[in-house]
């Protein structure tokens, strides 16, 4: 049994530890919040992540609590003009073998929390430094504790620690965009009816508008648009109401009728990187954002980070050589989600006939793992 540092309780550090207590690992997840808070912000989880969740029992829970769409529908920003429509549904399910859901990300993160054994979540414990040797790491944590460990797992973000230990200090690149985001309850819609699930095209912005309950009594929207002297990347932020509704003045008035209706909005900047030389030195290796960060346009980012968590355990599972594991895991995952943060970057992702076979079919208990002979 392997005793395993994640650092950082985020969507896929959670799923890691919950995936690897299961398998008997002694695994502890170190967070540098000192509390969880429920950020007001939807997500989306597609056959590919809800396979994974299915493994640690969260399937009934999220289809509880998520709202299913019917399709995915993409319409011209003005006119509304459909440019493409996915059917979701049981149609989605049937092809890809689980749902398509959509639901507060608060939600699905109490759920991650829920699956893991609260003594092994450990919060307000900054990592401030790690040393790896040949059979140990050791970590140091910024309240002076310190922990001896087997290896360590970096789900810790786009400003991962354990990546800049890693490789050395490297700024994310700003995309010179921002999103505006937030939830807020559909009665204040007073009546007026809306797409479940659409996303409106414009000629350099877009938003996203969804459900996120069963009973349509929440909803969520995201915007990205071109604002490069803004900057700022936390999530809390508070956006101008004004300032985006001018901002999305002329767009369809299902648009106008959402944002007239919004109470108030967080706003935050677009980083990304490039993919990585490496994901993994020694006993340590990276995942999800801290490897490969990616904007929001494919709505995958926690979805492929659930999807490491899966092939990590497994290729943990395989051997008692921790290095060769992560070495086999950057070997099977690396080129999946470089193709993914290529297409997203791009933000044309089904605003046109798009087969999305290879990201919801996915399935990452059955995708062959690289050989041993490869990952060197």
């Amino acid at each position: 049994m392997s005793t395993i540092a994640i650092i950082g309780a985020g969507i896929g550090g959670l799923t890691a530890a919950a995936l690897l207590q299961r398998r008997g690992h002694d695994v502890h997840v170190y967070e540098q919040a000192k509390k969880f808070a429920r950020v007001g912000a939807g997500i989306q989880q597609s056959a590919n992540a809800v396979r994974v969740l299915r493994e640690i029992g969260l399937e009934q829970t999220l289809r509880d609590i998520a709202f299913q769409p019917m399709s995915w529908n993409n319409r011209e920003w003005d006119t509304g003009a459909v440019k493409y429509e996915l059917p979701l549904g049981e149609a989605f399910e049937t092809r890809y073998g689980a749902p398509y859901l959509l639901l507060h990300r608060g939600d699905l993160h109490t759920a991650l929390i829920n699956a893991v054994d609260p003594a092994r979540i450990h919060l307000d414990m900054p990592l401030a430094g790690l040393d790896t040797h040949e059979d140990s790491v050791s970590l140091r944590f910024a309240n002076g504790q310190t922990r001896q460990v087997d290896a360590v797992i970096g789900a810790d973000g786009v400003h991962s620690l354990v990546r800049e230990w890693m490789l050395g200090p490297d700024a994310p690149r700003f995309t010179g965009r921002v999103a505006y985001r937030t939830t807020f309850k559909a009665e204040l819609l007073k009546g007026a009816q809306i797409d479940d699930c659409t996303k409106w095209w414009g000629p350099d912005r877009h938003i996203v508008i969804y459900y996120i309950t069963p009973r349509r009594d929440e909803l969520y929207f995201v915007t990205s648009l071109p604002e490069p002297e803004w900057r700022n990347e936390s999530w809390s932020a508070r956006g101008d109401l004004a300032q985006l509704r001018s901002a999305f003045a002329g767009f369809h008035p299902q648009v106008q009728t959402v944002l007239q209706a919004c109470p108030e909005v967080y706003k935050w900047a677009l980083y990304e990187r490039d993919p990585l030389p490496r994901w993994h030195q020694g006993r340590a290796v990276l995942m999800g954002d801290a490897c490969h960060p990616m904007v929001p346009y494919m709505a995958q980012g926690a979805a492929t980070a659930i999807e490491d968590a899966a092939v990590l355990s497994r290729c943990l599972d395989d051997t008692t050589d921790v290095q060769q594991a992560f070495q086999r895991f950057e070997a099977t995952r690396k080129e999946r989600t470089s193709k993914i943060q290529l297409t997203s970057h791009h933000n044309q992702w089904m605003s046109k006939r798009t087969d999305p076979d290879w990201v919801y079919g996915y399935d990452a208990w059955s995708t062959p793992l690289a050989s041993l002979a490869v990952s060197k």
